[in-house]
């Protein structure tokens, strides 16, 4: 794996095809070394930030996510390309979840469209040998 490996997912911005972001990040995760906890806090938290870009029920348009994988961790980036305008924007509880399950989030309406942003930096775990993940380095 380079420095910045980059995955890029297209997906109908509709709640039944989002289950392929949170798939694709956990798929991700376990390459880079994330522990089963950070696996999940990652999954539930993909959840989170796209709901709060499509809303519930889903837009009309698609939903662009790129997965760059570095050294450290995952950085994650999704944009909306969406017919008919409409805020995003995150509950309160949405909020205090992330909080809790990622390092680093954000989302906003843009010029280009509405944007989120994720960062889980990998934290050694028990299958770990001196800060290496499981594969690396051999």
């Amino acid at each position: 794996m380079s420095s910045q490996d980059e995955v890029r997912l297209a997906v109908p911005a509709r709640p039944e095809f989002l289950g392929l972001a949170r798939v694709t990040a956990a798929g991700l995760a376990g390459r880079l070394g994330f522990t089963f906890d950070q696996v999940e806090d990652l999954r539930l938290a993909i959840d989170e930030i796209c709901f709060g870009l499509t809303g519930s029920k889903g837009r009309d348009g698609i939903l662009e996510v790129r997965f760059l994988l570095g050294p450290d961790g995952l950085i994650v980036n999704g944009r909306g390309r969406f017919s008919g305008a409409a805020p995003v924007h995150l509950s309160e509880l949405s909020e205090v979840i992330l909080n809790a399950l990622v390092d680093e989030h954000s989302i906003s309406d843009g010029a280009g469209g509405p944007h989120f942003r994720l960062v889980k930096r990998r934290q050694p775990g028990k299958g770990d040998v001196d800060g290496q993940a499981p594969g690396e380095g051999q």
